[in-house]
């Protein structure tokens, strides 16, 4: 490990889009970044992967374990949870038990596991970030497995914010309510969609690190949505 390095992040999700472009940016400023998820992240100081399972209990305990032999005493400052996925289909979709499946494993378990990583590696002042969805304040018909899982997240946080949520004193927990972010996965599949109502991740990149070092962080429990217009971004607490 680079111990000379003082700041530390881990990304939950960190070859993912978003996830990708944290773990560049937080290196890009000289902080240690330890990446979580399936496929290593090359860019990244360390990383965990993430073993594939059909047990909520067996993915949370293998993942908190080796999170737990990596980091030893050491805390970190930020826990930056931008796992995820959609999936569409109504209560009367074919895929809908497989769909909704996946959306929990994607969004619910990362979370829940990245809110307990918070309680036993996070710095006192640190912050944790949770990945919800701006749709998921109202009904999802098309999608009811992605609606589910956003919301169940988006209680999560609030639940955090709490004085007896197990979080570190004056710890953070905020969740991000993007409509669509731009991603090279979402350009191929809607072509011909105007991108300047898609939020950067290069914006969120960006936000993080702000938040890390103190500036303009919300407050705990906070559901920030993320509405981009004609190239910008406006940041909306709930």
């Amino acid at each position: 490990m680079a111990a000379v390095e003082a700041h530390r992040v881990l990304v939950y999700g960190g070859k993912g889009a978003l996830g990708a472009k944290c773990v560049q940016y937080f290196k890009s400023k000289n902080w240690w970044v330890a990446c979580i998820d399936l496929v290593a992240n090359e860019e990244a100081s360390a990383n965990i992967l993430v073993k594939p399972t059909d047990s909520f209990t067996d993915q949370a305990e293998q993942v908190s374990t080796d999170v737990s032999l990596l980091l030893g005493d050491q805390k970190v400052d930020a826990i930056l949870c931008v796992a995820g996925g959609w999936a569409g289909g109504s209560a009367k979709a074919k895929g809908l038990f497989k769909n909704s499946d996946l959306m929990w494993k994607q969004s619910v378990w990362t979370s829940t596991i990245s809110s307990h990583l918070a309680t036993k590696h996070l710095r006192e002042g640190g912050l944790l970030t949770l990945s919800g969805a701006h749709a998921a304040l109202t009904g999802t018909p098309g999608m009811v497995g992605y609606g589910m899982a956003k919301a169940a997240v988006h209680q999560l946080c609030q639940s955090l914010a709490g004085s007896d949520s197990g979080l570190p004193p004056q710890a953070s927990a905020v969740a991000l309510l993007p409509v669509t972010l731009d991603t090279p996965m979402n350009r191929k599949f809607m072509p011909d969609v105007d991108v300047s109502s898609w939020t950067p991740l290069e914006y969120i990149a960006e936000m993080f690190y702000s938040w890390c070092t103190g500036e303009n962080r919300p407050t705990s429990g906070t559901l920030l949505q993320l509405v981009t217009s004609q190239g910008q971004t406006q940041a909306t607490p709930l």
